[in-house]
């Protein structure tokens, strides 16, 4: 018989799980990053933007080992609200413009596959520090190589 989950557990894996995104069943990470588009799109006010974003950062973080240890698995992939966050950092002060949007959202989606040093080596760390912390990592990574491609377009 299954454990009843309680409201703390059921609300962290809602989160974790970016309400349920995290249950499609092809490429759930991608689709989280896509649900991250909109606030891109819409959010042009620069405090407002990184507000969201850092509050998903920390929320991610506070979440994310209760959502694993719920769901018993590894980095889990329903568990998507990093990757959301990944591409919220990607656009960090970046103006909106739809060249932007396609281009950053292909460098998060190659930095978070590619896993470049450190975040091969974070991925590995226990908990929300490992399944969060790629993320960032790629996030960050993304929007510098964003904020260049600015520079020569």
């Amino acid at each position: 018989m299954k454990k009843k989950l309680s409201i703390e557990e059921k609300s962290s894996l809602w989160l974790a799980t970016l309400f349920g995104v995290g249950y499609v069943p092809f490429m759930p990470g991608t689709v989280a990053c896509v649900a991250a588009l909109p606030i891109y799109i819409f959010v042009h006010n620069q405090l407002a933007y990184l507000i969201i974003t850092a509050v998903t950062v920390v929320l991610s973080y506070a979440i994310c080992t209760k959502a694993e240890e719920i769901l018993q698995e590894k980095d889990s992939k329903k568990i998507v609200i990093d990757d959301f966050a990944g591409m919220l950092i990607t656009f960090a002060f970046v103006p909106y413009n739809i060249r932007y949007l396609v281009i950053g959202f292909f460098l998060f989606r190659m930095m978070d596959v590619l896993k470049v040093p450190p975040a091969n080596k974070i991925e590995k760390c226990h908990g929300a520090k490992g399944i969060v912390g790629d993320d960032v990592v790629a996030g960050i990574y993304a929007v510098v190589m964003l904020h260049i491609v600015r520079l020569f377009t």
